[in-house]
């Protein structure tokens, strides 16, 4: 055995140990939790922090080595305290938008017991899972009428993230405005796009100005603090309680059965599906060939993988390059999904699995 076949045996052995000392470690955690939580102590003791740094740097003798095992140590305090925020708090739910907002409100039903945390839009609520700030985010991929979430797809498709769970919340639109606003009085309405578009032939059928907004509760608040009797927003019911305001006109949005799909993302894969429950999310970018992208699909189908979902996207750093992403019925760590999955790579430049759940929930 050569050196580095010697040294990278060691660093598995040793990853290996330290994964049931991880272990130990969080059983403790938790243990530190439970007593917090039982007497209203905060999570943060500094004093107690700087005195395990001070006490175990000292373990280790090399001056260099000294300074990185300061930096493991404080990696592993701030993981601790992440799990008894979680612990303590219940699940951090990230969201892109403020209070009030349709993400909201599909964060507050799938999560119930969970603390939801806005962020200023789908990428930095995305990236708060992956630095460890929130536990999952909950971030909507699809509109019955509008279509897909673009952005989201993108991260999704570039991220580190897995998906889950979706879940379906019935979207029912309604024209808001401040106390002592009347519908006739209205000439603008404040919304995000996807909601100004739910509501065309309403807004052109009322010959209403439109202005985007990056979503609907923000429009609710907009006009909340303007306080102009002539301004309305879109949103929901919940939002128009949440800012003080009133319902002028209700069940607004086209079509009836406007729905919203919102993916649960996490950084793990979801383990706990059972083979005939199981969806799972497939990503990939086809060989420019002919014909690469009817082979792709034959090797899903020939493996006895039914596909529910099937749409492209434009890859942004190549143009005029596109990936696929798929929804399938089964289960990918089956023999069956192994063999297909490696068939898959003679066809695609890059292939992923982005998730798995259980069959779609309603949580209106």
């Amino acid at each position: 055995m050569d050196k580095l076949s010697k040294a990278r045996q060691t660093i598995n052995e040793v990853d290996k140990k330290m994964a049931e000392l991880f272990r130990l470690r969080m059983e403790a955690v938790r243990t530190v939790a439970e007593y917090k939580k039982e007497r209203g102590l905060p999570v943060l003791d500094a004093s107690r922090e700087a005195e395990v740094l001070r006490r175990n740097e000292g373990y280790i003798g090399d001056g260099d080595l000294r300074s990185y095992y300061r930096l493991f140590l404080k990696t592993t305090m701030d993981i601790s305290k992440q799990y008894q925020h979680r612990l303590i708090e219940g699940a951090r739910v990230a969201y892109s938008g403020v209070e009030g907002a349709f993400a909201h409100i599909a964060a507050k039903k799938i999560f119930p017991d969970g603390t939801p945390v806005a962020h200023t839009d789908f990428e930095e609520a995305y990236r708060s899972v992956v630095i460890g700030e929130c536990d999952y985010a909950v971030l909507p991929i699809e509109n019955s009428y509008a279509g897909e979430v673009g952005q989201v797809m993108d991260l999704m498709f570039a991220g580190e993230l897995f998906v889950s769970g979706i879940y379906d919340l019935h979207i029912t639109q309604n024209l808001i405005g401040v106390k002592g606003a009347a519908l006739d009085g209205i000439h603008t309405v404040i919304s995000h796009p996807q909601a100004l578009q739910q509501c065309e032939k309403y807004i052109h059928t009322h010959g209403f100005t439109q202005v985007s907004a990056t979503n609907t509760a923000k429009a609710a608040r907009e006009i909340a603090e303007k306080g102009d009797v002539h301004i309305a927003a879109i949103a929901s019911k919940e939002t128009a309680a949440l800012y003080g305001l009133s319902v002028l006109d209700h069940d607004i949005n086209e079509s009836t059965m406007n729905t919203t799909r919102f993916a649960v993302f996490s950084r793990v894969a979801n383990g706990d599906v059972s083979e005939k429950e199981n969806t799972f999310l497939l990503l990939f970018q086809v060989r420019n060939l002919p014909g690469a992208l009817a082979n792709a699909i034959n090797v899903i189908a020939a493996h006895g993988f039914n596909m529910k979902v099937l749409r492209s996207r434009p890859a942004k750093d190549q143009p005029f390059r596109y990936y696929f992403y798929v929804e399938a019925e089964g289960d990918e760590t089956s023999d069956a999904g192994k063999s297909m999955l490696e068939e898959l790579k003679n066809h695609c430049d890059m292939l992923k699995v982005a998730g798995r759940y259980k069959f779609e929930i309603d949580v209106t």
